[in-house]
């Protein structure tokens, strides 16, 4: 089983007061590298969320946002009654003295005056810290189950492009049959052609000729491209995760389609190497968002 190194996961919890949204989101990355989006309160407890999700998740690029839908003010403003009665009484001395009138929107202009309003920091309620810690493990299991479900499409994908190379394989090994054959044929008309049958040390022909037909024998390489083949679907049906070992196959499977290309001398052979190569760029593409 593979899975995806893409996911999405988001879960809501509710208190009196507000609505909070817990978000999480993974894309491809050689390592787990994970970011958060906290609100103030949530901040002494980054290190914390950092764990949960670490126990949950492997590898990728996590973006955890905290969000509120509904919220009371974290800074909580209260009246500094002594200070707004001093202002008061102070001020409408002032008006009686001028002659002018203290109304009802004095209040509203000593609101304004510095130090009339005092605020008190909010504290973060353990129970909702015990909610939100919940919520947080809940995403990141639904984000797991998202990197599942996509895994799925994935290895599908991955097995069709494999069997495609293995199916060419097998018309390789179809049109290679007249290939030696015909390079033997070629050789000998050239050298008829050139040097003629009664100048060449017949002896010493076979032996440069078997040398020469050695270098562009493909069988070891057919060999070892199947066993790549069978060797990456043993680890695609592995444990997750398995996408570095995917990436280090495909490797060597690259590797034996380009030797089997440059000693096949033959148009036929080469045309379906390049349909090869065509089908692993897919599986490497596929293999950059595997786990």
């Amino acid at each position: 089983m593979i899975k995806s190194m893409t996911g999405y996961g988001k879960s809501i919890a509710e208190v009196p007061g507000k609505k909070i949204t817990v978000e999480l989101k993974s894309l491809n990355s050689k390592s787990l590298d994970i970011n958060t989006r906290l609100p103030w309160l949530y901040k002494e407890k980054e290190s914390e969320v950092r764990s949960i999700i670490s126990q949950h998740l492997d590898r990728g690029k996590i973006d955890l946002t905290i969000s509120f839908d509904v919220l009371d003010s974290e800074i909580i403003p209260t009246i500094n009654r002594n200070i707004v009665k001093n202002y008061y009484n102070q001020l409408k001395e002032i008006a009686d003295e001028l002659g002018v009138s203290s109304d009802e929107q004095l209040l509203s202009a000593i609101i304004r005056l510095p130090d009339a309003l005092k605020t008190e920091k909010a504290e973060l309620p353990e129970d909702e810290w015990l909610l939100v810690k919940e919520k947080i493990a809940e995403s990141a299991r639904e984000l797991d189950q998202f990197r599942i479900e996509e895994g799925k499409s994935l290895e599908t994908e991955i097995i069709r492009s494999l069997n495609r190379i293995l199916d060419l394989l097998t018309d390789i090994e179809k049109s290679e049959s007249g290939r030696i054959p015909a390079i033997r044929e070629k050789l000998n008309k050239l050298l008829e052609e050139y040097v003629g049958n009664e100048n060449i040390d017949k002896n010493r022909y076979e032996q440069e000729l078997i040398y020469y037909l050695e270098k562009l024998d493909i069988n070891e390489e057919k060999v070892r491209l199947k066993k790549h083949c069978e060797y990456l679907k043993e680890k695609i049906a592995s444990p997750p995760p398995n996408g570095k070992i995917l990436g280090f196959i495909t490797q060597e499977i690259g590797r034996e389609i380009n030797t089997i290309g440059s000693k096949a001398n033959d148009a036929a052979i080469q045309k379906l190497v390049v349909m090869m190569k065509d089908e692993l760029e897919k599986i490497k593409e596929l293999s950059l968002n595997v786990l």
